[in-house]
């Protein structure tokens, strides 16, 4: 049989300086040398045992068809009610709340409800990795503004100014990703200010709502009427159940905002499995005290981590959400921390995120990184210490050794 000639296809790429994800990178890395993963933010336990007796209940009762496309109702009357009692805002679960595959399908599609050719996206850097691809698909430009180390706050002169006739949206994180930074309630006040004087939309990517420490409360966009009613607020089910392979995550906007939403929503992923919302609905309704304690749970495995640390030549402030901690390494390598990240992996068998990457002033593909890469910034990895003791225990004695 005759073998035909190999075909050359070009194609002209509409995101030619994305490569593939640092945390695809790295774990992969990590897989390749044995290492101890604290790259990737997932937890090496598995999600509550009550919760997946549910699911497994539903898997074999005979609800494995398709549910509605906006999620089944139970589900999103349990967000309503969660969003209601924690943050007093009354949410109609019928047609404001939309449950997705994970948080990155939500913030796809309410970054594709809004963003029109030529908009302009303002975020934070270092921005989570997901935010830019989508807005450059829409058509738009994302104008960065960076966080400065170590509060990693807004510099809301900065954000005044960067706005423009142009300006559609701004995404905000808090918790934030990946500095473990948590914004209180007067950057809150600042960014309603201008959404509300400038007609901005805002999607509050919140995945790690209920991970803040030291008695803080979580400043929710959806505590305030009037910036919610311009607003996406999303959310994540995986981060919060310990259960991030499960993808299942959800978005809370006003009744205009949260149809256009659907409209991208049922053509992207149309509907989440059955079963895992169903699970998930029965543990919110009859767990709430999971969600509560999510807080000082993590802020154990934090205080454990970073007290392990005490006498090694890191220095850190102790991450005041999510389930990450920045490590400054500057007292033992002036390596740019891509470099730092992946020799590690190899030669100590531990991995880590390089923050640098989620700075956007680098068009570097993670996989080519090098001194570039870090020039000016804080030399700083990411670990993650959504861990088992154990894990905690072995990483710092690895890195205490340095």
């Amino acid at each position: 049989m005759r073998k035909l000639p190999p075909m050359t296809i070009a194609i002209d790429s509409k995101l030619p300086h994305v490569g593939t994800t640092i945390f695809t990178v790295m774990s992969a890395l990590a897989v390749q040398h044995k290492a101890i993963n604290l790259s990737q933010g997932f937890p090496d336990f598995d999600g509550p045992e009550a919760l997946r007796s549910r699911v497994e209940y539903y898997l074999n009762s005979g609800f494995n068809q398709y549910p509605p496309m906006a999620g089944v109702p139970s589900l999103r009357q349990g967000v309503a009610t969660k969003v209601a009692d924690l943050y007093g805002a009354q949410v109609d679960a019928e047609d404001e709340v939309t449950i997705t595959a994970g948080a990155t399908e939500a913030l796809f599609c309410a970054i594709a409800a809004v963003v029109r050719q030529g908009d302009e996206v303002i975020v934070f850097d270092p921005a989570y990795d997901s935010y830019e691809p989508v807005v450059l698909l829409q058509g738009g430009r994302t104008v960065h503004i960076p966080l400065k180390a170590p509060s990693y706050r807004p510099d809301w002169d900065q954000v005044r100014d960067a706005i423009t006739s142009k300006t559609r949206l701004i995404i905000i994180n808090t918790p934030h990703n990946p500095t473990g930074a948590v914004w209180q309630a007067e950057d809150l006040a600042e960014l309603k200010s201008l959404v509300v004087e400038h007609g901005i939309f805002v999607v509050s990517d919140e995945v790690y709502e209920h991970i803040v420490f030291d008695g803080v409360a979580h400043e929710s966009v959806c505590r305030d009427e009037e910036l919610m009613a311009q607003s996406f607020v999303i959310s994540s089910f995986g981060k919060t159940y310990h259960v991030t392979g499960w993808k299942v995550g959800y978005c809370v906007a006003p009744r205009a905002l949260t149809k256009e939403f659907r409209r991208v929503h049922q053509f992207v992923n149309f509907t989440v499995n059955t079963p895992m919302q169903l699970g998930i609905a029965d543990f919110l309704a009859e767990h709430p005290e999971h969600h509560l304690g999510l807080g000082a749970f993590y802020q154990k495995k934090r205080d454990f981590f970073c007290e392990l640390l005490v006498g090694s030549r890191f220095s850190l402030t102790p991450s005041g959400g999510t389930y990450f901690q920045l490590l400054d390494y500057s007292a033992i390598s002036d390596a740019d921390d891509v470099s730092l990240a992946k020799q590690w992996t190899k030669e100590i068998q531990l991995a880590s995120i390089p923050v640098s990457v989620f700075y956007a002033d680098q068009e570097i593909d993670p996989r080519e990184a090098g001194d570039a890469r870090a020039a000016g910034r804080p030399k700083v990895l990411r670990f993650c210490f959504a861990k088992d003791d154990a894990t905690l225990t072995q990483a710092a004695e690895i890195l205490c050794s340095l």
